[in-house]
């Protein structure tokens, strides 16, 4: 992994992006950071083009989005769109709204309508990838939800980005979700994963929780990842500060 490779996931930030000055503001202290791009998601409202003018000022690119969940599967006509707009090839269904998980007729019936957006945009040249947390490790008769979601797609339609905490707290494995998504694993969200002094779980910067990111890093790349996207849904402080943190560490450590 490069270092240019490293992007941040806004939604991380999402308190600090309400405005598009607050946008402004927050893009350039990412960019003093060191990062280079970032994941389009979290945001108040702003024009694409807007955006992208940001982006451009900052040397940033949009490496990715994520779309909402309807969109993609009702309309994705509107995320070729956008996507088109930010002039960036890969989105990532959010969160599987509103689905029965488990009804295995429920499932399949939704797995089919993703493999449905996907196909739309494979053919106008851009990527669906699949964001996991920790309900898609559920076993339905005998199998995880997420090994019949790519089991059940097109791997031209439906490309992967797992998230290395929910796959943790899952119970599974994140090298061998790694291995199995060789060939389909252009986007990883990279979230440590830490126990609290009160036994419970918490999220983290990259580094100070115990997911095991020196294995983990070599076995996306060798799956063919393009681009590691740290996110941490809740911080302590300055969400800026807790990816900076990461992005030093991953520098120092990780990166070759």
């Amino acid at each position: 992994m490069k270092t240019s490779q490293i992007a941040a996931q806004l939604y991380t930030c999402r308190d600090l992006l309400k405005t598009p000055q607050d946008i402004t503001t927050t893009l350039h202290r990412l960019r003093e950071v060191g990062y280079t791009a970032v994941q389009v998601s979290g945001m108040g409202p702003i024009a694409e083009e807007e955006l992208n003018k940001i982006l451009d000022g900052e040397g940033l690119v949009c490496c990715a989005t994520h779309e909402g969940s309807d969109t993609i599967l009702n309309n994705p006509a509107a995320v070729i769109e956008r996507l088109n707009k930010l002039r960036c090839k890969y989105t990532a269904y959010p969160y599987p709204a509103g689905v029965d998980l488990s009804d295995l007729a429920a499932v399949d019936a939704w797995i089919a309508r993703l493999d449905a957006s996907g196909a739309a945009l494979a053919a106008a040249g851009l990527t669906l990838c699949y964001h996991n947390h920790n309900h898609e490790l559920r076993k339905l008769e005998g199998r995880t939800i997420l090994d019949r979601i790519y089991d059940g797609t097109n791997p031209r339609n439906i490309q992967g980005e797992p998230d290395t905490f929910w796959i943790h707290y899952g119970g599974s494995d994140n090298v061998d979700w790694c291995e199995k998504l060789a060939g389909r694993l252009p986007l990883i969200h990279l979230k440590d994963y830490m126990t609290t002094s009160d036994n419970s779980h918490a999220f983290c910067e990259i580094g100070a929780g115990n997911l095991n990111f020196a294995k983990i890093i070599p076995a996306a790349e060798k799956a063919g990842c393009e681009w590691f996207i740290v996110e941490q849904d809740s911080c302590p402080g300055d969400p800026v500060d807790s990816l900076a943190q990461s992005f030093r560490h991953m520098q120092e450590h990780l990166c070759s």
